[in-house]
């Protein structure tokens, strides 16, 4: 529906998209001039948004940008097989070039392709992968053969990308992407994902394969005043009002994550008739708890009661100092040497995460459910 004064839970384009003039350019310039990037951030901070909102921008007769979501891919043999129909898909507009390039290029595999009522948008194919067979390479070659062949230059943007950490013998695969990748020519790569620990661990550690493999861009949250000038207008545009006050509230009340701040602000919407007010906010605010509620209670029914305890620690304004004997009293951590171990557990839950020297909750709603619940 076009609309919808806020969008949440799909990704925004248009008048939708909110801010992000810096980061735009910035993506944009790598895009158009062959610059491998890596997009890390938190969750639902509108990395996909971006990258779509740029791919459309940059695109033209002679750079082709390919999208590609590789979440539901759960081993190498599937990542080859979304890769390359991704590619023949989104680099030819008629299923007898698909076909062609296939032949030409992945003749080795002996692709089979099976179609849908209409060839041109419904396709699947199937690659003849063996295990340790080498010839997977080609596929990994695919798009610079075609760029080649087309005499164009073809940027791939690669969503949830961390799931390549979670394939059997990672290491040796991503040395193998890696290894092809840097010697294409016609081929950059935009790559992202949801998981900012496992992205972070991809590209800033230099064991592993992708270290320094191109511009790594650290996606900042939208300031709150780019926010507030952006609600109240999309209130206006509905022939509703809401103050600058309130509107700073939706944004402090989920700490600026892009998705939750549409969400909350959605929501009001809903409860305002003319003008938002406190209770139509306070209404919101239950709602957005009581959405989530269900996730929270499954992601924290196994913690141990000292984990749980920091989590509430965070939600209460502890940010530091967690150590210190005030803090481990109050939130009965036993001892200082606990802190590190609840930690990193939490950590690898992904149920906190570090801004600067500070540790907060991952989720912002989390910490007003937590509240609710203590």
């Amino acid at each position: 529906m076009d609309n919808r004064p806020f969008i949440f839970g799909t990704t925004a384009s248009g008048e939708n998209f909110t801010d992000r003039v810096e980061e735009t350019s910035h993506l944009l310039a790598n895009l158009t001039h062959g610059i491998n990037t890596i997009l890390i951030s938190p969750r639902r901070w509108g990395k996909t948004s971006l990258v779509q909102k740029v791919g459309k921008m940059a695109q033209s007769e002679k750079l082709k940008v390919l999208h590609l979501d590789i979440f539901a891919c759960r081993n190498e043999d599937e990542f080859y097989q979304s890769f390359a129909s991704a590619v023949l898909k989104q680099t030819s507009s008629k299923y007898e070039e698909w076909i062609d390039s296939a032949k030409s290029f992945l003749s080795r595999l002996a692709p089979t392709f099976s179609f849908g009522p209409d060839p041109n948008a419904d396709f699947s194919m199937s690659l003849n992968l063996k295990p340790k067979q080498e010839n997977v390479e080609d596929v990994l070659m695919l798009p610079e053969s075609i760029a080649k062949k087309k005499g164009i230059n073809i940027v791939i943007c690669i969503d949830e990308f961390q799931q390549i950490a979670e394939f059997s013998d990672s290491k040796t695969f991503q040395k193998r992407l890696r290894s092809v990748w840097q010697l294409q020519e016609c081929v950059s790569y935009c790559l992202f994902g949801s998981k900012k620990h496992l992205m972070n661990e991809l590209f800033a550690k230099s064991s592993y394969p992708f270290y320094k493999f191109g511009d790594v861009v650290n996606l900042p949250k939208i300031p709150t005043e780019d926010w507030i000038a952006y609600i109240c207008e999309r209130f206006k545009s509905t022939g509703k009002c809401v103050s600058k006050e309130i509107a700073e509230r939706i944004c402090k009340a989920v700490d600026n994550n892009s998705s939750y701040v549409q969400q909350l602000a959605w929501l009001l919407w809903t409860h305002t008739t003319k003008v938002a007010d406190e209770e139509g906010f306070a209404l919101s605010c239950q709602e957005i708890i009581d959405h989530n509620s269900f996730l929270f209670e499954k992601q924290t029914e196994n913690l141990t009661a000292n984990q749980m305890n920091f989590l509430l620690a965070i939600a209460d304004g502890v940010h530091n100092g967690f150590s210190s004997q005030a803090v481990i009293e109050k939130y009965h951590f036993g001892s200082s040497a606990n802190i590190n171990i609840i930690k990193q557990s939490l950590f690898k839950k992904e149920l906190i995460d570090v801004e600067g020297k500070d540790i907060v909750l991952a989720d912002p709603v989390m910490s007003l459910w937590l509240k609710t619940i203590k």
